[in-house]
Order: structure tokens, then C-alpha cells, then sequence
């Protein structure tokens, strides 16, 4: 069945249409953008007219909404295998699809470890098999992220891996970083690093400093965090390679990648809606959902990631994704798992904390969240709506203001700090692959 997406306000990264326009719909693809296009039966194909199926198309009337291409989540983490009692892919996939993503790229501390083919056909079978959103495994850059001896790159691309990462630990040895760097340009994939120092992390539980002080909180000082982004921009530059700098929360870090980027030095970088909304003064509540890694920082650093994803400094803006049972959020602070879940919030807090106050607008918001994810990757049939390419939308009500509420949370997990806030933007429809994998009802 094909479908039709009427008065679609389209609003790609390099232009926002002024006059609504349909867009047809078929075999995956976009068929055809303009006005007034049928909604009904489609002829058979000539050749001034692509082939559309002749069933009855589905038709979703997008007036008063704006259409985005599909939203690319660099940074999400599935649990599954090992861990289903917190997410698995067919919950993850159903959040992502409600959360307005229709590709996820998912981080590989899995148990086992994302470490080879084996386990990379696994992934993607079981994602086939839910068919909500399009997932892609990232391979360990090390074998069980030990930090020791690298993964067989070429095995892990062939098994569909686009990027290595050993997210939640750094590639604290610099040699082996330096050979990372180089199968990976080799093999065509790219590194997403974790930026923590580990000797100067000790496991902290916040952000190192005055809030840290009164609350008797272990902290995380920034510097563990520069000293990796620096390093690897280091090698970057001395081997002409690429590295991806995962969940950016400093304003040096911002300083340093912007600095590169001058440079010529093929750096790109991510940032999480939590690090651009919220600062330590949060874990004042003793709320673990508020524990992340890396950690909620000052007001300072807030506005230094803001204005790094308005200037382009910080490419993307990722969820990370981080699913835990509420037994373990339950635990006191110093012993609770680090992270939040951020799929079906990420639109919300994007458009009310940056869009709404001028931050970005809605073109800079499709390049952070679709086409600059779509190039870095290498997606090259994604992050943009244009005839030919994969029909992959989001629709976005702009004006709707909603509360985060834990009983409407489809993930498996509820451990979001964002629970009774209101905000203002939702997604009101998610089309993967020309299929439409979440509307509002």
C-alpha cells in the first residue's frame, strides 16, 4: 500500500517550505512531492511517471504539523542480548518509533559485548523481525571492551557495523587508540569515543565542584573529560583520520573541537538534550535518574553546549538512551547505575529548550537531529526529504504541550528525571521505510 502525507509543511536542513505540499509514497520511497497528488488508486507506470502500486493509499493529513526526514539517534543503548529486563530491541524500537527516530545506532556494552559477527547478525535479525526503526549495531573497538586487544574490523563491517565504539570506557592506551584510528580508516568506519580519563574519573558520581562540595558527592572533575577530547583530536590531526566525540558536557571540550574544526581536523561531536536542560544543581533532589555519565555540569557549561549545536561546533544532538530497572534507580546515589532514558523526550526538550528560545531553528533542528547524524554515518539515502530517497518522516506538532508522564513511557524502563514536565512540541507520526511505525491517535 502506498501512502500520501497531505498539506506537509516540509522542513529539510537546508530549507523550510512556506506552502504545504503533498508527498506520495510507495515501495519505501518517495515517489513524488507537490500539490495536490492523489490519494487514491495510481496508474501504471510510463516514463513521465514512476511506479506506484495501484492500491488505495493511506493517507495522513499533516496540516498544522511540519514534516521532517526521518530523526537519526547516534547514541542509544538497547540492552539486549544480556540485559532484557531493562530494554530489548522491540521496546527500544517502539520508543524510538514514538520518539519520532526511525534509525538508531546501538552502543555496543551488551552482554556479551558487540564484538563480533556473530552477535551483529543477531542484532539485526531480531530488529528486522520488529521492523519499527532501522538499527544499526556499532562493533567494540576492543575485544569485551577491555582496552586491550582491538576487533577484527572488517569482520564486524561485513556483519553491518557502521562505527566502534567501546562507549562507557575510554581507549585509555594511546598506542592502540593510534591503531584503532588506522584499521578504522582502512575498513571505512569511524570511532565514537567516550571522553573519560579513568585515572582522573575515579568512578566520580557528579560533576566535580561546588555542588559536589556541599552534597559530600563523589566528583567527576572536567578535565578527565578534555584530556581524552584533546588527545584524540591529536591523533586525528597527526593521521589524517576521523573520531566522533560522543555526549560533549563542557564548555572546553566545546572550546576544543571548535578549535579543530578551524583546523581542517576531522573531528565531529554529540550532544544530549539532559546536557543542554539541565545542570548539577538537579542532583541536589537525590534523584538518580539525574546520575549520567558523563555527568550534569554548571549552568556555564549548559550554555557552551547550546551554543556549540547553534554554530555547528557540535554536529548532532543524540539521546544516549540508557535504560535501567527501577530497583537498581532505587539505590542510593553512589551506587546507582549511571544513566537516563531519552528517546520519547529528546523532540520535546530539543524544541522547548532550543527552538523556542531561539537557540536553533526548525532547519538547524532536522540538521542536528537527521542530516548531519545521516552524513556522518554515511546514510546516503537519509536525512533528507526529496523524491528518490527512503521515505523516512517525522511529523512534528509544534504547538502541543504535553506532560512526561511515567504510565505513557513505552520504553521498558522509566528512569527519566523529566517525569511531571511539561513540554512543548511532540511527535504526531513516525514513518520508516514508507511504513507508518507510530500516530498519534
Amino acid at each position: 500500500m502506498s501512502l500520501v502525507i497531505k498539506n506537509a509543511v516540509i522542513v529539510n536542513a537546508d530549507k523550510m517550505h512556506k506552502e504545504p505540499q503533498d508527498i506520495l509514497i510507495d515501495k519505501g520511497s518517495i515517489v513524488k512531492i507537490g500539490k495536490n497528488l492523489p490519494a487514491g488508486r495510481v496508474g501504471p507506470a510510463s516514463r513521465d511517471r514512476q511506479d506506484v502500486s495501484s492500491d488505495a493509499a493511506k493517507v495522513i493529513d499533516a496540516k498544522g504539523k511540519l514534516v521532517m526526514p526521518g530523526l537519526i539517534d547516534m547514541h542509544v543503548h538497547l540492552r539486549e542480548p544480556g540485559r532484557e529486563d531493562k530494554e530489548t530491541i522491540e521496546t527500544g524500537s517502539r520508543a524510538a518509533a514514538k520518539g519520532g527516530f526511525t534509525t538508531v545506532l546501538c552502543m555496543p556494552n551488551t552482554t556479551p559485548v558487540i564484538d563480533n559477527a556473530m552477535i551483529v547478525e543477531a542484532i539485526l535479525k531480531e530488529a528486522k523481525r520488529v521492523g519499527l526503526v532501522n538499527v544499526i549495531p556499532v562493533g567494540a573497538v576492543t575485544r569485551g571492551q577491555n582496552g586491550k586487544e582491538l576487533t577484527d574490523m572488517f569482520e564486524l563491517k561485513q556483519a553491518g557495523c557502521m562505527a566502534l565504539s567501546d562507549d562507557g570506557k575510554t581507549v585509555g592506551n594511546s598506542r592502540l587508540m593510534r591503531l584503532a584510528m588506522e584499521y578504522a580508516r582502512m575498513t571505512g568506519l569511524f570511532l565514537i569515543e567516550h571522553c573519560q580519563d579513568p585515572d582522573l574519573w575515579r568512578k566520580g558520581v557528579m560533576n566535580e565542584g561546588d555542588v559536589s562540595t556541599v552534597l559530600g558527592l563523589k566528583g567527576d572533575p572536567g578535565i578527565s573529560e578534555t584530556v581524552i577530547v584533546g588527545r584524540d583530536i591529536e591523533l586525528a590531526h597527526y593521521l589524517d583520520a576521523r573520531i566522533h566525540m560522543a555526549h560533549m558536557s563542557l564548555k572546553r571540550s566545546v572550546e576544543l573541537i571548535r578549535f579543530a574544526k578551524s583546523q581542517g581536523i576531522q573531528v565531529t561531536a554529540e550532544a544530549c538534550p539532559h546536557h543542554f536542560t539541565l545542570t548539577d544543581e538537579a542532583v541536589k533532589t537525590f534523584d538518580t535518574n539525574t546520575k549520567v555519565n558523563p555527568p550534569l555540569r554548571t549552568r556555564e557549561d549548559v550554555e557552551a553546549i547550546k551554543a556549540g549545536l547553534k554554530d555547528g561546533t557540535i554536529d548532532c544532538i543524540v539521546t544516549d538512551h540508557a535504560p535501567h530497572t527501577a530497583e537498581e534507580k532505587e539505590m542510593d546515589y553512589d551506587h546507582a547505575p549511571y544513566g537516563m532514558i531519552g528517546l520519547e523526550t529528546a523532540v520535546g526538550l530539543t524544541i522547548t529548550e532550543l527552538v523556542e528560545k531561539g537557540v536553533l531553528s526548525w532547519t538547524q533542528m532536522a540538521e542536528r537531529m537527521s542530516a548531519a547524524p545521516a552524513r556522518i554515518v554515511g546514510l546516503n539515502n537519509k536525512g533528507i526529504i526529496k523524491e528518490g530517497v527512503d521515505a523516512d518522516i517525522t511529523i512534528i506538532d509544534p504547538e502541543k504541550v504535553w506532560e512526561v508522564r511515567k504510565e505513557d513511557i513505552v520504553s521498558k524502563s522509566k528512569n527519566s528525571p523529566f517525569i511531571g514536565r511539561k513540554l512543548k512540541g511532540a511527535v504526531a507520526a513516525t514513518v520508516y521505510g514508507g511504513r507508518v511505525t507510530y500516530q498519534v491517535s
